[in-house]
């Protein structure tokens, strides 16, 4: 988990040295190749969107109907279908602006739910050490290097969001945009090994047999009181994480197209890809298949990045990170 958070700091920091040097030039008259992967990376960036709508919302089903006992494929699939309709719906009649809302108190109730979660998780190591039998740790698998560092690579996505304030260009200035995308990083980067630290004691309760919900099952051994708020929890930030990115590729789209892509028109065609991703792909498969696509387009904002820097030892610095997003997009694989 520190390994993913410190690839994905490495390409935080290409993003934000696109936000103080790259975009500047874009405004003004940009070298050709500078235009030519930044477009790129638009249009790379909205697929990306796409299929983390998908995602999102398979990961919304599986911890929904799993709450209730229903969690099957088929109904991970309609209950996904069915959103995604709804969100074209809502999005082509009034657009999703209404629903922004929601991504803030998801974020909100997101963040506390994992505080408390992470208490159930430290009360329950702290008893377990304490216990006669002490801690039990999951055995360590026994892939290969290979098999292991490509099941890595398609982890990607669980760090990704930072390159949101790469668009907010028209609302906050360079500095403070820079500053919020290096304090989400380090922010997620505390919250994620954290959490694995201390969930790792209670994953041996699993068996060796993972869901995609099965961190329902971990919150009700640690703490049987969080599963609900857990589920109600993973629900809106799941749903308002769609809601973001089906907002953010319309608009890529729109613009990318240069207008002749209307947003209602383009909220039909995201939702139409969503859903056939939904149906072609599980949970674990949109995982690597976003992750790749993640690391495609910030392999494009790494050839950005080299092309209007003027220092040699950054550049050399960003063709390393392109070239491990360039293996991510090639090789990443799902779990299992």
């Amino acid at each position: 988990m520190a390994g993913i958070c410190g690839l994905a700091y490495a390409v935080g920091w290409v993003i934000r040295h696109n936000i103080r040097h790259a975009e500047p030039l874009l405004a003004a008259n940009p070298p050709e190749a500078t235009l030519a992967f930044e477009r790129g990376s638009d249009l790379a960036l909205v697929l990306a969107y796409v299929v983390s709508v998908s995602l999102y919302l398979h990961i919304m089903s599986a911890f929904v109907l799993g709450g209730i006992g229903l969690d099957t494929r088929l109904n991970e699939n309609l209950v996904a279908t069915a959103t995604i309709a709804i969100i074209v719906v809502i999005g082509g009649i009034c657009g999703l602006k209404k629903l922004e809302a929601l991504e803030q108190w998801g974020l909100y109730i997101t963040l506390l739910i994992i505080l408390l979660l992470l208490g159930g998780f430290a009360k329950y190591t702290l008893a377990a050490a304490g216990s006669a039998t002490g801690l039990i740790l999951p055995k360590a698998g026994t892939a290969s290097a290979w098999e292991t560092v490509t099941v890595l690579a398609g982890t990607l996505i669980v760090v990704q969001g930072f390159e949101t304030t790469r668009y907010l260009g028209k609302v906050y200035d360079a500095q403070t945009r820079i500053s919020a995308s290096r304090w989400a990083q380090i922010l997620a980067t505390v919250v994620y090994i954290v959490f694995v630290g201390l969930a790792l004691p209670v994953v041996y309760n699993l068996h060796g047999q993972y869901d995609d919900n099965s961190l329902i099952q971990l919150a009700a051994f640690a703490a049987g009181i969080l599963v609900i708020p857990l589920v109600v929890a993973a629900a809106l930030s799941q749903f308002s994480a769609a809601v973001a990115d089906t907002l953010a590729a319309a608009g890529n789209l729109e613009e990318v197209t240069h207008q002749h892509f209307k947003e209602k028109y383009a909220y039909l065609w995201i939702g139409g890809a969503a859903i056939a991703l939904t149906w072609s792909a599980d949970t674990y498969q949109l995982l690597a298949i976003a992750s790749r696509s993640f690391a495609f387009y910030y392999l494009l904002q790494c050839l950005v990045g080299i092309s209007v820097s003027k220092s040699r030892v950054q550049q050399c610095c960003m063709a390393v990170v392109a070239a491990v997003l360039g293996f991510i997009t090639i090789f990443a694989v799902p779990v299992g």
